[in-house]
């Protein structure tokens, strides 16, 4: 795992951990705030109810809450110090008494006014604007409880606000920490994935000195004693060696973060036009066929380099592994008329691609057929610099096969 899939791996961890973190805090608030409001609402009703049933009493707010109280008594019903009111009328809609715990907040005009207007609704208990009511029938009157619930209302809404509000600072503070936390976790992984990457730079160098030495003695002793199979053979895995090795310092390279300022303004319609060009004559060499459907005018800031390779590598696997008498198709095109991005697809005749396992065609030295990769010279190593790359310029690569067409699908943003 190189440096910058590391970061996209802190990155996905950041994000996972704030949703996961945003659910549960956002599940907390919910329950607070349900059950805040649930709970009110049993005190407000089991009040009215008592109000109701105890009309010979003129104070029913005497209950005085405990300096200490339990979690039975938070969570019980209990006289609270609410303001109530309640007024009988008659059969005929007139008003036969009136009494409340508290004659100085409102006066009974006021009080008899909302009565009034609670009473047209046609329903039997409810909240009009601060004041919760109940109404009920008794000995052929009509008696009305209000309850005014102002405070209650207030609570509500502040517990509401100022949770959310402590779930946003917790939400910050986890998210600044989990930052933080993170990148020092991963200093240690990426500079271990640096020193890999200078371990096989260095290896790389050191290993053709003795394998150009060792090419130089076979072709030495075939000239002293003539050639033969051995000789030859040995020649032969020499190359492959020197060409595993400039396929490893590739793919090396391919893993350094790039530096912002070696991108420009690319005509890749330009680009990859000119480097499928130079696999025309080698395609029609082995009978294939290559077809070209580039839109034109085509640009992205990115780096030349890594769009020729790209489109180098790409070629090259469908030359190799194309059917004979087959065709190969570069197509090229923006993504959306919105879209900064774009899309290059290289397809080629396949027929045996049914039964190949595209999961794996990323991985480092895989190769589905080990028989014709080696034939054709291949190392396993190609497609996985072209994911490299896909992932360096903000988009990806995948491969599908349909029709006994096997496509290898790039989408470039950078």
């Amino acid at each position: 795992m190189d440096a910058q899939q590391i970061q996209k791996l802190r990155k996905q961890f950041i994000s996972t951990a704030m949703i996961s973190f945003s659910s549960v805090m956002c599940f907390v608030v919910m329950m607070i705030n349900v059950v805040n409001y649930f709970v009110t609402q049993r005190d407000i009703h089991w009040l009215l109810s008592k109000v109701i049933e105890s009309q010979d009493e003129v104070e029913v707010n005497t209950q005085m809450p405990s300096e200490k109280p339990t979690i039975i008594e938070v969570f019980s019903p209990s006289y609270q110090r609410y303001v109530f009111y309640v007024i009988q009328y008659d059969d005929k809609g007139t008003e036969v008494s009136y009494r409340t715990n508290n004659e100085s907040l409102y006066s009974r005009d006021y009080i008899r006014g909302y009565a009034l207007l609670i009473l047209k609704m046609n329903t039997s208990k409810g909240r009009f604007g601060l004041y919760y009511y109940q109404i009920e029938e008794k000995d052929g009157k009509v008696v009305l409880a209000m309850l005014d619930a102002s405070a209650v209302i207030y609570n509500r809404t502040r517990m509401f606000y100022a949770s959310m509000m402590i779930s946003l600072v917790c939400f910050i503070i986890t998210l600044c920490l989990t930052v933080i936390l993170s990148n020092r976790v991963i200093e240690p992984e990426i500079e271990n994935t640096k020193k890999q990457i200078q371990f096989i730079t260095d290896v790389s160098h050191e290993l053709k000195t003795p394998l150009a030495v060792i090419r130089s003695n076979a072709e030495m002793e075939e000239i002293l004693q003539g050639e033969n199979e051995w000789t030859q053979s040995t020649i032969r895995q020499v190359d492959r060696m020197v060409g595993l090795i400039n396929n490893l310092v590739m793919i090396t390279k391919s893993q350094e973060i790039e530096n912002d300022s070696d991108t420009e303004n690319v005509n890749v319609t330009d680009v990859v036009k000119q480097t499928a060009g130079e696999f025309i004559a080698m395609a029609q060499q082995q009978g294939k066929n290559i077809e070209l459907q580039i839109e034109e005018d085509i640009t992205l800031v990115i780096r030349e380099s890594k769009v020729r390779q790209l489109t180098m590598i790409l070629l090259d696997n469908a030359v190799k592994y194309c059917d004979e008498g087959g065709t190969i198709v570069v197509s090229l095109q923006k993504q959306g008329w919105r879209s900064k991005g774009i899309r290059l697809v290289v397809s080629n005749t396949y027929a045996e691609g049914k039964k190949v396992d595209y999961a794996r065609f990323f991985d480092r030295f895989y190769r589905a057929d080990q028989s014709r990769n080696i034939d054709t010279g291949g190392y396993g190593i190609g497609l996985s610099i072209a994911k490299h790359i896909c992932t360096q310029s903000g988009g990806d690569i995948r491969v599908e096969w349909k029709n006994e067409n096997i496509s290898f699908i790039c989408n470039l943003s950078k």
